[in-house]
């Protein structure tokens, strides 16, 4: 199974009753087709940033699930035949198996080799600038001494 993030944008126009019918429908679609759930987030309704079908607003919801991909393929053609749904877009955010996660330990050690080679490099630029700045020294005394 994979890790899914779908936004979308419903339009305002509908009642709280019939937004709740439509969040409903998703959410059964998912489980139906053996897809789970991790999260939902209702944002409620708000201004877009541009009009979309002459709305200027629009009930914002984010759903958080683990399904097969044809679980959001599914979602999606649902989403495109209905004219209740603003705009729509899904994240595939991964396969959900348990991934290597660096331990703490492993992660200072990591940051520590990182500061020293920044370290190093700041020091090796500031040699680079001493000489740089000799060569125009001894530029400046020949020139001097040409002079003279």
């Amino acid at each position: 199974m994979r890790h899914y993030e779908t936004g979308v944008i419903i339009a305002p126009s509908l009642s709280e009753e019939e937004i709740e019918e439509q969040i409903r429908q998703m959410i059964d679609l998912i489980s139906s087709m053996k897809g789970k759930l991790l999260r939902e987030e209702r944002w409620g309704k708000r201004k877009l940033a541009y009009p979309i079908k002459k709305f200027t607003d629009g009930y914002y919801l984010f759903l958080d699930y683990e399904a097969e991909p044809e679980v959001a393929a599914e979602l999606e053609r649902r989403f495109r035949q209905s004219d209740l749904i603003l705009r729509y877009m899904t994240v595939r955010k991964g396969i959900t198996s348990p991934l290597r996660k660096k331990k703490p330990k492993e992660a200072e050690e990591a940051l520590s080799d990182i500061t020293q080679l920044v370290e190093e490099e700041m020091r090796e630029e500031k040699e680079a600038s001493k000489t740089e700045e000799r060569i125009k020294e001894k530029g400046k005394e020949a020139k001097e001494k040409e002079k003279s």
